[in-house]
C-alpha cells in the first residue's frame, strides 16, 4: 500500500490511515506503483479538535501556495477526509470552497439537486432501491465539473449497502484499450451521441423537469414563445456549434406539452490535464448496467458518434472491468469524499431501511479543462460561456 503519508499545516497534521480492503485497492497502471484509491486523510489523532474555521485557513495555505490536495487528487483520483468537525451542509460549502475552485453550473441537469447551502446539493435523490453505477458526473452534456465533493451527512449502518463506488477512469481507459482495443478505437474516431429529453414533469423520482435543467430565467408569467427563448439561450452557452442540436416537440402553443430533446457529439475518452494520459470519460456502463438492474431506462441514450449502436458485448464488458477495478466505500458521518471527476468514477448502491437514513450531499466545481482524445472538432472540451440576464 501506499507509504504513511504526513501533511503538516500551520495548526495541525493530516495523516493517511488504513481502510478495509472492500473500501480500498491499489491502482493499476498507468498510476504509480503502490498508489491506493481512495488517499484517506485525518488530522493526527493526537491532536487536539481545532475548529473548522482553523482548518479551512490551513487548507487554504497549503492550496494557495503549492496546490498540493490538487497534486494528490490528480495522483490517486479521490480523497476521503475523516475525523474533521463538518455536520451539516454549510460547514460542507465552507469546507468544499476552501479549496480554491470555481463553482460548477450543470446546463441541462438530469437530476433534481435543491439548494440546500452555497453550491451544496443533494448527490442524488433517486429511491433508496435504484442502482446508481460507476459513471464520471454529467458524462451526458458538453460541460462537466472537474472535482466533485461528498459529504455523509448521515451515514447507514455496515450491511445495509448505501455504499459510494469509486474507480479509476485512467486504469479503466488501460484495461479496456487492453481487452476491446476496437471499442477505444471507434469511440476515439466517431465519439459518441448522447441524446437526452428532458419533458415538462419529471421523468421518474429524483429526476430533473425541462424547467430545472434550463428554466433559470423562466418566470412564471412568460408565454410559449418566451420560455423557449430563454431556454434555447441556455443550450447556446454550451459553444458547441453544429456538435449540439435540439428538438422541440409537442403543442406549439402549448409549453406545459413541450418536450426537448437534445442532442450531443461528444468525447468519451479525455486527457488528464498535466499528463495528457486518456481516460475514458463516461457513463456507458452505467447506462447499461442501470438499465439491467433497475428496469427502466435513463434520461440519456448514448451511440456512437456516427449514429450507429454500440455493441452490447462491448457494453458488458465495460462493466465487467468496472467491477474488477472498483471499491465501495462505506461512509461514516462526516465524512468527505473529494473526486478528481477527469480520472475517478463513482455511484450509488442501493440500501436496505428507509430513503432518510442514508444522506450524502454534494458540491461541483470546475478547473482546468481536459484535453482532446479524437479525430476532430467535436473531441475539444470547452467550458460553457457565461451566463447572460435574458433580454425581453
Amino acid at each position: 500500500m501506499t507509504p504513511p503519508i504526513q501533511i503538516p499545516t500551520p495548526n495541525f497534521t493530516l495523516e493517511s490511515f488504513p481502510l478495509p480492503s472492500t473500501n480500498q485497492r491499489i491502482l493499476g497502471p498507468p498510476h504509480p506503483p503502490n498508489t491506493t484509491i481512495p488517499l484517506p486523510l485525518r488530522p493526527n489523532p493526537t491532536a487536539n479538535p481545532l475548529p473548522l474555521d482553523t482548518i479551512i485557513q490551513d487548507i487554504q495555505t497549503l492550496q494557495r501556495s503549492d496546490h498540493l490536495f490538487t497534486k494528490y487528487l490528480s495522483r490517486h483520483g479521490a480523497l476521503l477526509f475523516r475525523g474533521l468537525p463538518i455536520h451539516n451542509a454549510s460547514d460542507f460549502s465552507k469546507f468544499a470552497h476552501a479549496f480554491g475552485y470555481r463553482p460548477h453550473e450543470i446546463i441541462g441537469i438530469v437530476v433534481n439537486r435543491p439548494l440546500l447551502a452555497p453550491n451544496v446539493a443533494p448527490a442524488n435523490e433517486s429511491p433508496k432501491e435504484i442502482l446508481i453505477y460507476n459513471h464520471n458526473e454529467s458524462p451526458q452534456v458538453p460541460h462537466a465539473p472537474e472535482y466533485i465533493f461528498f459529504y455523509g451527512h448521515r451515514a447507514l449502518d455496515r450491511g445495509r449497502g448505501g455504499e459510494t463506488p469509486i474507480s479509476s477512469s485512467l486504469e479503466l481507459f488501460q484495461r479496456v484499450q487492453r481487452d476491446l482495443p476496437a471499442f477505444v478505437a471507434d469511440l476515439a474516431e466517431k465519439g459518441i451521441l448522447s441524446t437526452v429529453t428532458y419533458t415538462i414533469d419529471a421523468p421518474y423520482k429524483g429526476g430533473a423537469t425541462l424547467r430545472q435543467a434550463f428554466g433559470k430565467h423562466i418566470l412564471d408569467s412568460d408565454d410559449a414563445e418566451t420560455r423557449r427563448a430563454k431556454i434555447e439561450a441556455q443550450i447556446a452557452r454550451y459553444g458547441r456549434g453544429k456538435y449540439t442540436t435540439f428538438e422541440w416537440t409537442g403543442q406549439e402553443q402549448e409549453q406545459e406539452q413541450d418536450t426537448l430533446v437534445l442532442t450531443h457529439r461528444l468525447p468519451a475518452i479525455r486527457t488528464q490535464v498535466g499528463t495528457n494520459l486518456p481516460s475514458l470519460f463516461t457513463g456507458l456502463a452505467a447506462y447499461y448496467r442501470n438499465k439491467k438492474v433497475n428496469g427502466r431506462g435513463n434520461a440519456a441514450q448514448q451511440r456512437y458518434g456516427d449514429g450507429t449502436a454500440i455493441p452490447e458485448e462491448y457494453l458488458e464488458r465495460l462493466a465487467e472491468i468496472t467491477d474488477d477495478i472498483r471499491v465501495l466505500h462505506t461512509w461514516e458521518e462526516g465524512d468527505v469524499l473529494v473526486f478528481d471527476n477527469v480520472i475517478a468514477q463513482h455511484g450509488r448502491e442501493p440500501w436496505k431501511g428507509e430513503q432518510k437514513d442514508r444522506v450524502v450531499m454534494a458540491s461541483l466545481f470546475d478547473g482546468e479543462v481536459p484535453g482532446a482524445y479524437g479525430f476532430g472538432e467535436w473531441a475539444k472540451v470547452v467550458q460553457a460561456l457565461d451566463d447572460v440576464e435574458y433580454e425581453e
